[in-house]
């Protein structure tokens, strides 16, 4: 059975830590899940790790709705929630629940994430209330980062500070249950957190959150030329695969690889049945010692 939003609450009555990963592919999800993490989501992230775009804005419902069901077939037990993409929430609060329940329906994700703070409240409302679970997300919402002037650590002074407590309570309100925290001081989420009975997620929001989430390529340093202040690199993956690569490359223009361990050989009965028929398999018939080693083989 999948992790449930009963259980993170009861994670955060617990005081007990919640580990959260992004994954866009059956492969990283089968890894992931392998190590027991309770939370995947599967972010709209992809559009710059995945597809190559230079922000979030681009990715569209089919693009989150195809990762998700990929996502899913490589998980058993983690709580998998989807991102609701740019303008598919935002503009509608129908278009919001139709886009929510796909999510569910088609993708066959857990719960749903949204941006937003108290001007997206009453849309929360609306999609819980038909039975759809919704994380909620405010500081840095990166589909806003046009307003916002770019990427930047949101809740400095105190009027930003109190508007973002005032989201976060009013989200908690309409029903999420659980609210991403990004690029917020550290003191802001501890006293948000603090006031919250719902779990608080954090990136760039400090050790005092319920919870953290990490990209799953930054903390595995598959995209190499970047780095940001709330990701730690665990590894350097991203450097390992150019040295497996280049060992690859350089096997195949020596004749390094395959070896005989690597290839496939033909019986020694059917060696003699092309003999017979006239048609000699090149370079595999002469030598009793390759007979040998072809018997050995069947």
């Amino acid at each position: 059975m999948r992790v449930t939003i009963t259980d993170l609450k009861e994670m955060k009555r617990k005081a007990e830590k919640i580990p959260m990963i992004t994954a866009y592919d059956y492969t990283s999800a089968r890894l992931v899940e392998s190590t027991g993490i309770p939370l995947i989501l599967v972010g709209d992230s992809l559009g710059q790790v995945v597809q190559g775009h230079d922000s979030t804005l681009p990715v569209t419902m089919d693009d989150i709705i195809y990762h998700v069901k990929s996502v899913v077939r490589g998980t058993q037990k983690a709580h998998v929630i989807a991102d609701m993409p740019f303008m598919s929430y935002q503009a509608d609060v129908a278009d919001a629940i139709r886009n929510a329940g796909r999510l569910l329906k088609e993708g066959g994700a857990s719960s749903v994430k949204l941006e937003g703070g108290r001007v997206m409240a009453e849309t929360v409302r609306r999609i819980v209330e038909v039975g759809i679970p919704v994380m909620g997300h405010i500081g840095l919402t990166p589909q806003s980062f046009n307003q916002l002037g770019g990427y930047k650590v949101q809740g400095k002074t105190a009027k930003a500070a109190l508007d973002l407590m005032d989201d976060a309570l009013a989200l908690e309100q309409a029903g999420v249950y659980a609210i991403v925290l990004e690029m917020v001081p550290l003191n802001l989420a501890q006293s948000i957190t603090r006031k919250l009975s719902i779990p608080t997620i954090g990136i760039g929001a400090g050790v005092h959150c319920d919870g953290q989430v990490q990209v799953f390529h930054d903390i595995l340093g598959l995209i190499t030329d970047e780095m940001h202040k709330h990701a730690r690199r665990y590894a350097e993956v991203g450097n390992l695969i150019k040295a497996v690569m280049e060992q690859y490359i350089q096997d195949v223009r020596n004749g390094a690889f395959p070896t005989d361990r690597e290839s496939f050989h033909m019986a020694h009965h059917a060696i003699e049945e092309m003999n017979a028929l006239g048609s000699p398999v090149d370079g595999l018939v002469e030598g009793a010692g390759y007979r040998n080693r072809i018997e050995g083989r069947k």
